[in-house]
């Protein structure tokens, strides 16, 4: 019976001029299928093909004449911030945030809301400039968060899995990570020498690839503490660990905010750390009494009630661990024991607005990367919409007269939206109006790998009802591993505030960081105070 439905769909697809029997290009555009009618006709149903919708307001042109003009005036009132400094730098990280995601976040947002989804759009979305950042790194096609960190953070290409070291060191060689001619500094650095305050909050662990990239200088990106340097194989004496690094070394030991997860990288094995669980250091050394000793009015917090109980006018440094190890994913979090992404931004921009010469802040929603990871494209998009939450609430409580924000992603995920799926059909769901070759209709969100093919014992697709469609389903993949894999198409690049004009056009990854210095006036490079002095 497969055999003939797989002819009778070719004969569909003949008719349509999809397929051509004599050589050439082949045309590839089947109104049929556009339309979702083929459906249908590949299962042999007598009913009539289902129409897409089609919000009512769209049929008329005037509605996109409107819509347009609506956009253009929108620029046109933009504040003209070209002759500004950037007191104030703000960098968000989407990690793994690929634009197929800020697309599907989009329609989620929407859907959410009760709409069709596509017409929404996320806060960074709304920003005036935009650009792409090329992504690969000196020694990848495929990047990871590690040597993208060093590449935004520091303004250097480097090899995959060092951080904060040039592409003269390799995995895990120490001794060249020590060479002081292959150290690179970052613009978290460059902002302190310039008297600026400065912090770094993720929703991973602050010794993670990403918020790593403001301070530290290794060749492994899993050097997070002691235990992980003999893990690997070298001596944990010699070899400074990730954590040590944040705590006892310049720029780490001079934030005003660190925020994340992670905890147990801080503590050893011998003391349960504020979670519960057993510290995970060999050294004996709890590097937060050290840091507490080394700041006087400094708050170390644990959960959603001390951080939001902070008074930051009458403390000194804030460093918060609100997990053991890697943050919950917002969905899954005790509300009201780990704070959002929000409220650690909020409090973050509170504390370092005290600076009078200004701040640099990095802000990761880091867990973005994770649920693709995971290919469950549920925690992603749940991520990327608390990240969006984040950013507007950021623009909203800073001066735009004299705050830039610069909205990112590290690096991609292999996932697509695909198949000409209609208005409103859920992002999360089953694509209506499209079948495979068999007949079985397919997920409107695929990753190229991942951990489930949805094969029956034949190895064809099966219906995926009952499947899709719960935030925690696992999306179907084509080539089986353990967990969907990084992509390396260009990232997206989203500016707002003094000189955000730099930030369009396509630009290396590692052009990012002195854009910024560029924009307030620091580090060693070109800036636009040259300009007006």
């Amino acid at each position: 019976m497969r055999v003939q439905q797989i002819q009778m769909v070719l004969a569909v697809l003949a008719l349509s001029g999809v397929v051509q029997v004599q050589g050439g290009v082949q045309e590839v555009h089947n109104v049929y299928e556009l339309s979702g009618q083929i459906a249908h006709k590949a299962r042999f149903s007598t009913d009539v093909a289902e129409d897409k919708y089609t919000p009512p307001e769209e049929m008329d042109p005037q509605f996109w004449y409107d819509l347009a003009n609506e956009e253009i005036n929108k620029r046109l009132a933009l504040p003209k911030l070209d002759t500004k400094m950037a007191k104030n730098v703000i960098m968000f990280l989407g990690d793994g945030m690929p634009l197929t995601t800020v697309t599907a976040a989009r329609i989620l947002k929407g859907q959410r809301q009760g709409k069709t989804g596509e017409e929404s759009s996320l806060s960074f979305e709304k920003f005036p400039h935009t650009g792409l950042s090329r992504t690969y790194c000196s020694n990848a096609q495929v990047p990871d968060s590690a040597c993208t960190a060093t590449a935004y953070l520091c303004g250097v290409k480097t090899n995959i899995i060092n951080i904060g070291v040039s592409a003269a060191v390799n995995f895990n060689n120490c001794t060249a990570s020590q060479d002081p001619a292959n150290r690179l500094t970052s613009i978290a650095e460059w902002a302190q020498n310039a008297g600026k305050a400065t912090g770094i909050v993720t929703t991973t662990t602050l010794t993670h690839a990403s918020p790593s990239g403001a301070y530290a200088k290794t060749a492994n990106r899993m050097w997070e503490c002691d235990t992980d340097v003999t893990n690997y194989g070298v001596d944990a004496s010699s070899c400074i660990d990730m954590a040590t690094q944040l705590v006892t070394q310049t720029p780490g030991k001079n934030f005003d905010i660190m925020f994340g997860g992670g905890m147990g990288k801080f503590l050893p094995k011998t003391i349960q750390d504020s979670h519960g669980k057993a510290g995970e250091r060999s050294d004996g050394v709890n590097l937060l009494s050290k840091w507490q000793s080394q700041h006087k009015g400094g708050v170390l917090v644990s959960n959603r009630k001390q951080l939001l109980s902070v008074n930051v006018s009458a403390v000194g440094n804030i460093i918060g661990l609100f997990q053991s190890q890697l943050m919950k994913f917002h969905i899954d979090a005790d509300e009201t024991y780990q704070p959002t992404l929000s409220e650690l931004t909020e409090v973050t921009i509170k504390k370092l607005s005290q600076n009078e010469n200004g701040y640099f802040a990095f802000i990761e929603g880091g867990l973005i990367d994770y649920g693709n990871h995971y290919t469950q494209a549920g925690y992603a998009l749940d991520e990327a919409l608390e990240f969006e939450k984040a950013i507007q609430l950021a623009r909203d409580i800073t001066d735009i007269e004299d705050t830039l924000i610069v909205v990112t992603a590290d690096h991609g995920h292999a996932v697509s939206i695909a198949g000409y799926p209609g208005r409103g059909t859920d992002i999360l769901g089953i694509n209506r109006h499209d079948t495979d070759i068999n007949g079985v209709q397919y997920s409107v969100l695929n990753y190229a790998a991942g951990p489930n093919q949805y094969l029956d014992e034949n190895g064809q697709r099966i219906p995926l009802d009952g499947i899709l469609g719960d935030v925690d389903s696992i999306a179907p993949s084509y080539i089986p591993k353990d967990q969907g894999v990084h992509s390396g198409e260009d990232v997206g690049i989203w500016a707002s505030g003094p000189q955000s004009y730099l930030f369009t056009g396509v630009m290396q990854q590692s052009t990012i960081p002195h854009l910024m210095a560029y924009a307030s006036c620091i580090g060693n490079g070109q800036k636009f105070c040259d300009k007006t002095a």
